[in-house]
């Protein structure tokens, strides 16, 4: 995981339920695994988003929302055939 990864985990996680911290590592982990890899598609990110909706404080949704998307946004040019489109 790099450093800009690392500190959008500790973002998320700090927003995260504290009962549902473990699923979210988990969930997250997921997703970096695939983004190293080249494999992530845009059907993963459709699939994570609303389980991290779930998981998510609810007062800290439209916080992470705008800080996710610009992390998606610094990391799509970087997968193999921009497979975020």
């Amino acid at each position: 995981m790099n450093n800009g990864q690392e500190q959008f985990l500790s973002f998320i996680l700090e927003r995260v339920q504290t009962e549902k911290v473990e699923e979210a590592k988990v969930l997250l982990a997921e997703n970096f695994k695939r983004l190293a890899e080249g494999n992530l598609t845009q059907d993963d990110i459709m699939q994570f988003i609303p389980k991290m909706i779930a998981l998510l404080k609810p007062e800290k949704l439209e916080e992470v929302q705008t800080v996710a998307m610009q992390f998606a946004e610094n990391f799509k040019d970087s997968l193999p055939n921009n497979k975020l489109g």
